[in-house]
């Protein structure tokens, strides 16, 4: 059978079995929002959850287009024409459930180009979908005196951190708006959701358990004088649980939301601020994205933190942070991370008084500034590198041949020349080539001593279907 409805108490059952489902067909709920994206292979049940809390009791799956169910062991699942599924052997011409796991090279640079295509095509739908819900909710502030419907957004927040966690950092592979400024209150808040929930799930699965054993008992030992006694007031760290996470995904959605109060003109002014109006600007996060929290009654502390709390400081005595009245001690690690979020891609994207900052670039001065400020902060700061990547996809490098190169991937990285050795465009296509094997050609390795170009610069030499690349995202 092609087309089959299977219900959801069974899809659901599959998934908390260990198996995996691909519906093979979109999945929209009754106001047409996009609930499941067909090509998604959804290996965890919240998914399913919230199709099943949107009212949806079955669901169709299109064997036909590469649709179907399979086990833990990756035997396909049959199933019958009232929904209900049993597992068999798969047989030799059955389809193979498809690898999620997106981090590792195939050892065919041609194969890996087709992944990262299919992630960019599912990103692609997924920031439509979760950009669609941030300007229904902003709308809904504008017109209802602050209210939205927040059950909604909730959601489109759980499923959007869902397709996230199932491919690493899929927005990374979509290219930067260096060019425009438009939409950026709702691009900001879907890229600081995707950059936050990135690096707080590293850092929650990486330094648990390390952390609070350092800190308990070695710290005072560790070689580079990194750990220090003043730390002391900063070791509130414990193991997040999938419901507090969950909880950090949505704050990091709402982080800015506080901005819907303050003037459009103020907000883009090209020039300087006054005191008054930088006040008012700061407003946004600790009174006007509070207010309208607890206008819609989300007393969330976890979401409230992050909206209040994401300009305090991130170290001792760091400069320019308000409220005033918070130390960094006082700020719980999740509200860091969405700061080092939000600074990241504020730094990365265009707004009418300034222009986009290289990717490597951004990184590097994030990196620098905050580097050996206190013990927490490190453990933070590795989950951030980590999780963007010092070659983030979309960067441009330099390689010692002197050309320069689009960067596919940050493993390895995967980078695609695009100049020739003397700065020139190619007029052909050129190879993608792997850094990271250990066949590469050693004048083909980046030049770090070469000065970053600028987004602007790099787009006027870029060939044009990167271009095209470049403005679509």
């Amino acid at each position: 059978m092609t087309n089959t409805m299977v219900t959801i108490d069974n899809l659901i059952a599959v998934v908390r079995s260990g198996g995996k489902v691909k519906t093979g067909v979109d999945v929209y709920n009754s106001k047409g929002t996009l609930l499941l994206e067909k090509t998604i292979l959804v290996e965890k049940p919240r998914i399913l959850e919230v199709i099943k809390e949107n009212g949806i009791r079955s669901v169709m799956v299109n064997t036909a287009n590469d649709g179907g169910l399979w086990d833990e062991h990756g035997n396909q699942i049959q199933f019958s024409r009232d929904g209900a599924v049993d597992p068999a052997p798969r047989d030799k011409g059955d389809p193979v459930p498809p690898q999620s796991e997106k981090g590792q090279f195939s050892g065919n640079v041609g194969q890996r180009l087709q992944e990262i295509e299919d992630i960019k095509r599912q990103a692609a739908i997924a920031y439509q979908t979760a950009k669609g819900a941030i300007k229904q909710a902003i709308g809904q502030i504008k017109d209802n005196n602050g209210r939205f419907d927040t059950k909604a957004l909730e959601d489109q927040v759980y499923l959007l951190s869902e397709f996230l966690l199932s491919k690493g950092h899929p927005f990374s592979y979509l290219s930067r708006e260096i060019l425009s400024f438009d939409d950026y209150l709702f691009n900001h808040s879907i890229n600081v959701c995707a950059i936050g929930t990135a690096v707080v799930h590293r850092f929650n699965m990486h330094f648990s358990s390390t952390v609070e054993t350092f800190l308990s008992e070695n710290s005072a030992d560790i070689p580079g004088n990194v750990f220090q006694a003043k730390d002391a007031t900063d070791r509130g760290f414990r193991y997040y649980y999938p419901d507090e996470l969950k909880d950090m995904s949505l704050g990091f959605f709402l982080y800015d939301i506080g901005k819907v109060m303050i003037p459009e003109q103020l907000l883009n002014k090209t020039g300087g601020l006054t005191p008054k109006e930088f006040d008012i600007i700061k407003r946004h996060s600790y009174e006007y994205g509070v207010d309208i929290l607890e206008k819609n009654n989300l007393h969330n502390a976890i979401v409230k933190n992050i909206v209040a709390y994401h300009h305090a400081p991130l170290f001792q005595n760091e400069e320019g942070c308000y409220p005033s009245d918070r130390k960094s001690s006082d700020i719980p690690l999740y509200v860091k991370i969405c700061k080092l979020a939000d600074i990241y891609d504020a730094m990365t994207s265009k707004r009418s008084y300034k222009e986009a900052l290289n990717q490597i670039s951004a990184v590097t001065e994030v990196f620098r500034k905050y580097v050996k400020k206190n013990t927490m902060l490190q453990f933070i700061l590795h989950a951030f590198v980590k999780s963007i990547g010092i070659y983030p996809p979309g960067s441009i490098v330099f390689l010692k041949n002197r050309q320069m190169a689009y960067v596919l991937e940050s493993k390895g990285p995967l980078v695609l020349p695009f100049t020739d050795t003397g700065g020139k465009t190619l007029n052909r296509s050129s190879e993608p080539v792997d850094l990271g094997s250990p066949k590469a050609d050693p004048l083909l390795e980046i030049d770090s001593e070469r000065s970053i170009r600028t987004p602007k610069e790099v787009y006027n030499l870029l060939p044009e279907f990167l271009r095209q690349t470049a403005i679509s995202a």
